[in-house]
């Protein structure tokens, strides 16, 4: 996103977090599943998705036809958040569907927050990505949009039946219905950082030859957050390529640790 589109999506943020903060659960439930209702709807309707961005438009014209175009089909919370999404500049208006994607999954993860599941939310997210890097076939099925939606709907529940949570499943869902052209494993390993984000961390994702112990992860959770000045969760996968050592990401900064990548900077230093 651009500068504009990137204010826009804070202050939104912003009006959602005072709209959550005094919902109860069921309110914010409701809230989640009626935002995705309407992405989907700005999904279809090119139109209307140009005439709610439209700058020469004012604010208020564009606020009054989200508003008349919800009201009374869903919650006085969401026709709000989305009057407030109508009165923002977006550079591009492929912008406020991103907008509005990220202020649904919000919703869904603060209801996960208050459920005591968002851990878990966070840890289910970042094995499906790794279960998608892992079956390439698995992938291009779940983002074959040629394919029934209702195909892959039912190969997705096929492989979450009883091991996640429903908020978990909920947002998988979403994102093989709606896969909007993006690569399926990187809009959940993005998911897995919005829910690690909303519990106040950052995710290092950390390939290592073999699996670390319980006190191995912990101590490197705190040495990464004392280098990033934040709190960090991590996420160990396993390469036994790597021969030893570790690998670790965390957003765009990498620390390649591993005894392969040693081997190969000792290689191109020999003398030819």
């Amino acid at each position: 996103m651009q500068a504009a589109s990137r204010e826009s999506l804070a202050a939104a943020t912003g009006r959602l977090d005072d709209v959550v903060a005094g919902a109860d659960a069921d309110q914010v439930r409701v809230l989640g599943d009626e935002l995705f209702a309407v992405l989907d709807l700005l999904q279809r309707e090119r139109v209307l998705r140009r005439h709610l961005t439209d700058p020469a438009t004012p604010e208020d014209a564009r606020e009054r036809l989200a508003r008349g175009l919800l009201d009374g089909k869903v919650s006085g919370p969401t026709v709000d958040v989305v009057a407030g999404l109508a009165r923002g500049r977006w550079s591009v208006p492929v912008d406020l569907l991103d907008a509005l994607e990220t202020l649904a999954r919000r919703a869904v993860l603060v209801q996960a927050e208050r459920d005591g599941v968002l851990e878990d939310v966070e840890d289910e997210l970042f094995r499906f990505s790794r279960i998608l890097e892992a079956q390439r076939r698995l992938r291009g099925l779940l983002a074959d949009e040629t394919a029934p939606v209702d195909g892959r709907i039912a190969l997705l529940d096929g492989l979450l039946a009883g091991k996640v949570t429903p908020v978990t499943r909920q947002l998988l869902e979403h994102a093989v219905r709606v896969p909007r052209g993006r690569s399926l494993e990187f809009v959940v390993a993005k998911l897995a950082e919005l829910a690690a984000a909303l519990r106040g961390r950052s995710v290092a994702r950390v390939t290592a030859a073999a699996p670390l112990t319980d006190e191995q992860e912990s101590r490197l959770a705190q040495v990464l957050s004392t280098v990033f000045g934040r709190s960090v969760s991590v996420q160990v996968e396993l390469d036994p390529d790597l021969l030893g050592g570790l690998v670790i990401r965390v957003g765009d900064e990498v620390i390649d640790g591993s005894v392969a990548a040693r081997l190969a900077r000792a290689r191109q230093e020999l003398p030819g």
